[in-house]
């Protein structure tokens, strides 16, 4: 049915089917043909466990059992067979699916079984669950959802029927699938752009340069030159210590070479600030526009310090850190803009509270965590806090008593509007 289906969707994908008899297979399928596949589309969730056995990394879909699915079973059950809608084993279906598709068709479920799936149930206690019950004559028919329970039920003369999934959740699989795909092309296919910036703080004439810094620039260089090598990038050196690499954004997020390590073998050369700004854009242009916007906030975070702006905007840093904040650099609100003037703060610092506020948990802020996070002084940070209160962008929600001796501090809560 699968295959019948992605016919509608033959100019967007091609379907290679893997067809297993028991679901244990599904791991050695996934690691002997994962080479010829893109993105996998699984019968159902009773795959979960075999596919994480596998190891593989590769997008997965799996099409969903639910009550659309039961009542298409049922419809064959008593429309077609003739038979009743009592006394019945159902597994793998959730079982707050399976009683509510009772419950709209106006059917009791007294003598109904189900046995959803849960990751630690094997495929022999499904057929246990089924087999022991109809022993027991307590059911009459099995549902199930897997082709092997199906078979040996049948095997043994058990009335059973095989559900499987709707024409209708197919193609919402295999929609997502095109969909993430096309996504994560687009993506990946984005050019990125990686400034480097390594300064020793003074204006030197370059017609008086030492030998000293011509060899540091050297050594840099085999260094930046090794990283955008893993990159598969192209490299300019712009000048003494200054570097930009061209690069797309899938070769610089599935590098072994993170800039972060960059930054660490930069800093085995030289003890000079080293920063690094990371563009992404649909355009060389865009994606350098980017990558000067995240040099900047790299200059004004750290002496050794990476940010990274993505094609929406949004500015994410530093980058070697642990945690780190996601704000943007634009504002498309007029009075908020206008208010902002009025309170002395820019749009990217406002942003920036706003994304530390959010890392918090608890939708507060003081000045000692605003200082912490935007390198400034606990006074300028609460500056910026009473400007905002006073502008309505901001207010007081409580305080909290000092570690050492003093005035308690003042707790704030940033209105995002």
């Amino acid at each position: 049915m699968v295959v019948e289906l992605a016919e509608d969707y033959k100019d967007r994908l091609q379907v290679i089917p893997f067809i297993y008899k028991n679901p244990e297979e599904t791991t050695s399928i996934i690691q002997q043909k994962q080479s010829e596949v893109d993105i996998w589309v699984l019968g159902g969730p009773v795959l979960y466990p075999f596919v994480r056995a596998s190891g593989s990394n590769q997008p997965f879909f799996f099409l969903q059992l639910d009550g659309a699915s039961l009542t298409k079973a049922m419809i064959e059950i008593g429309y077609s067979d003739q038979r009743h809608l009592q006394n019945m084993s159902i597994d793998i279906i959730p079982k707050r699916d399976v009683y509510e598709t009772f419950e709209d068709l106006n059917l009791s479920s007294q003598s109904i079984y189900s046995q959803e799936f849960h990751e630690g149930i094997s495929i022999e206690e499904l057929l246990d669950f089924h087999k022991k019950l109809y022993n027991e004559n307590k059911v009459d028919t099995c549902l199930t959802c897997l082709y092997a329970i199906f078979e040996n039920l049948q095997s043994e003369d058990i009335p059973s029927y095989w559900i499987t999934p709707t024409r209708t959740n197919i193609r919402e699989t295999l929609t997502n699938a095109i969909q993430y795909w096309e996504t994560k092309y687009f993506k990946e296919s984005q050019i990125s752009v990686i400034l480097i910036k390594i300064t020793d703080g003074e204006e030197n004439d370059k017609l008086t340069l030492s030998y000293n810094q011509y060899r540091l620039n050297l050594q840099l260089q085999s260094v930046i030159v090794n990283f955008s090598e893993s990159l598969s990038g192209s490299i300019v050196n712009l000048g003494m210590g200054s570097f930009i690499i061209f690069s797309t954004r899938g070769s610089l997020q599935e590098s072994s070479e993170h800039v972060v390590d960059l930054l660490d073998k930069v800093s085995l050369v030289t003890d000079y600030p080293t920063h690094i700004g990371i563009g992404y854009g649909d355009t060389a242009l865009a994606a350098e526009k980017h990558a000067r916007i995240a040099l900047l906030n790299a200059q004004t975070y750290a002496s050794f310090c990476a940010f990274l702006v993505d094609d929406q905007g949004m500015i994410e840093g530093p980058l070697q850190e642990q945690e780190s904040i996601s704000f943007s650099y634009r504002i498309e609100d007029r009075e908020m803009s206008g208010k902002l003037k009025l309170c002395g703060v820019t749009i990217t610092t406002f942003n920036k509270i706003l994304s530390v506020q959010k890392r918090t948990g608890n939708h507060s802020i003081t000045a000692s965590l605003l200082s912490e996070w935007l390198k400034m002084t606990p006074r300028n940070a609460r500056r910026i806090l009473n400007n905002l209160v006073e502008q309505d962008m901001a207010e007081i929600i409580g305080e909290e008593a000092p570690i050492s001796k003093g005035r308690p501090r003042k707790i704030y809560r940033i209105n995002s509007m």
